[in-house]
């Protein structure tokens, strides 16, 4: 495991400048304990599954959840005790929460009215602040005649016009239409990009993720379980709700040079020379079918297999398989269509050992 595959490892950021964070909350039966370090310039982004306990880390940042344990250190002044108006945070809602009855200016003016501005003093900033966001010309509208993605830049210039020393946005693309969020997606980027304080991202969509941070942290059942670059997570998932969310089949055995047992199977073999505990993982892509045994293939792994299902995948078919070795292979549609695919159908699936990826567990 490397540093930074390791969970609670740190970003940039082990001085005093940035985020430094053990967020711990207990509620009822579930328990969040988390630690989060990033330095001014890092975004970092929460990923997990439902119920992980993401908003939950994110609402104990801003202060809306009491921490029961812990600490929370920004920029080296601890903020446990300090309520939630009066810390340097600013936050970017699913919903973007503006107030329906302020104009675009009036709702991004609201924050820095708030922390002590002159009213002048907050209107100049909060027409600078949409100035940037492209939106000088929709300073005088309400948010019912705001588009998806200009209230969501409202939104984030609301949030940023306080000059904050951490950025929360929880799920900042979700609300949006898939075109639209293609647009904002790449806006957002950009001002995350020279944002020079520590961001804080939740999201569910692993493209929004993989764009926009520069360090995951995934939380399952409320614990990290693996965080590093968005390449070294896709590259080397740890748990499987990682590899489904990056596309990979994920398995756990142990490694004997270039053979792997696998926990749940058959051997798979590899083209790294490992010992001891690994993980394999390798694409639906690198995944081929056959009817009937094939006798001239290269591949080293061969299993016997039946179609679970079959689902349409951009502009592949999916085919979730059982047996030999649980997998999901990905073909195209004339593919799928001369194999005579269904459920019940019994196939031979094979991968050659180079498209295999092998790493220690």
């Amino acid at each position: 495991m490397t540093d930074h595959d390791a969970p609670g490892s740190a970003g940039r950021g082990t001085c005093a400048e940035g985020l430094d964070a053990r967020l711990v909350v207990d509620r009822g039966t579930f328990r969040l304990d988390v630690t989060l370090t990033a330095a001014p310039g890092d975004v970092v982004a929460l990923l997990g599954p439902n119920g992980a306990g993401k908003t939950t880390a994110l609402r104990a940042l801003a202060g809306l959840v009491p921490l029961t344990d812990g600490h929370l250190r920004l920029d080296g002044a601890a903020l446990e005790r300090t309520p939630p108006e009066s810390r340097p945070v600013g936050m970017v809602f699913q919903d973007y929460l503006l107030f329906p009855h302020l104009t675009a200016l009036d709702n991004v003016a609201f924050g820095p009215r708030c922390r002590g501005a002159t009213k002048a003093e907050a209107r100049a900033r909060a027409a600078a602040w949409l100035d940037r966001m492209g939106l000088a010309e929709h300073a005088g509208v309400k948010p019912r005649r705001l588009s998806g993605g200009q209230a969501q830049r409202v939104a984030l210039a609301r949030a940023l016009a306080t000059r904050p020393r951490l950025l929360l946005l929880d799920e900042p693309l979700a609300a949006l239409d898939a075109r639209t969020r293609l647009e904002v997606r790449a806006q957002l980027r950009r001002h995350l990009a020279g944002f020079e304080a520590v961001a804080v991202l939740v999201t569910h969509d692993p493209l929004d993720a993989m764009v926009l941070a520069d360090r995951l942290v995934v939380v399952e059942h409320g614990r990290v379980v693996q965080e590093g670059t968005p390449s070294g997570v896709a590259r080397r998932p740890r748990t499987d709700y990682i590899a489904r969310l990056v596309g990979l089949n994920l398995y756990r055995g142990r490694a004997d040079g270039h053979t792997v047992r696998l926990d749940a199977g058959p051997a798979v073999t590899t083209t790294e020379d490992l010992s001891g505990p690994v993980f394999v993982a390798f694409p639906p892509g690198a995944v081929t079918l056959y009817r009937d045994r094939p006798t001239g293939s290269s591949a080293r792994n061969l299993w016997r297999c039946e179609v679970a299902g079959l689902e349409t995948h951009g502009d592949r078919i999916r085919v979730d398989l059982t047996g030999g070795l649980p997998l999901a292979a990905d073909l195209t549609t004339v593919a799928a269509a001369e194999l005579g695919l269904h459920p019940g159908a019994r196939v031979w699936a094979a991968v050659k050992a180079t498209q295999t990826h092998a790493y220690p567990a």
